[in-house]
């Protein structure tokens, strides 16, 4: 019993810590090739973190519509054990690709990247600012 007890106290103190993690709230991401931006909302997804595009802006910051709304574009994200560095997955809808992506958060700002092909072709995704 003692066993059984001791177990749920670490998982809930697990799930606290991950429920804390700095990465999650609203982001709003740098312009993409087509001049627009969104943003997205990175939150717990098991034992990851996720993000789902929430809104869109066109390059006069003006809301329009996506068919990327809803749609989640950062999945399986997860620190890498070094302050602020996360890696995982992302999807970038101006360029139709996935990515193995990198990000580094410092403060209210999120430097995105991501690469394919085993990290032969990468893009830098720019710095993102929190907006919550």
């Amino acid at each position: 019993m003692r066993k059984l007890v001791g177990g749920a106290v670490a998982l809930m103190m697990l799930a606290g810590a991950a429920a804390a993690d700095p990465l999650i709230g609203d982001w709003r991401t740098a312009a993409d090739d087509n001049g627009n931006s969104g943003i997205i909302r990175i939150t717990q997804c098991g034992t990851s973190l996720c993000g789902t595009l929430v809104q869109s802006f066109d390059s006069a910051g003006n809301p329009i519509q996506s068919e990327n709304t809803g749609r989640q574009l950062i999945w399986d994200t997860n620190p890498t054990g070094e302050a602020g560095q996360y890696r995982g997955m992302l999807h970038s809808p101006d360029r139709g690709r996935d990515y193995r992506s990198r990000l580094a958060l410092s403060g209210n700002a999120l430097t995105v990247s991501g690469c394919v092909m085993g990290g032969a072709i990468c893009r830098e995704g720019g710095t993102w600012q929190r907006v919550n």
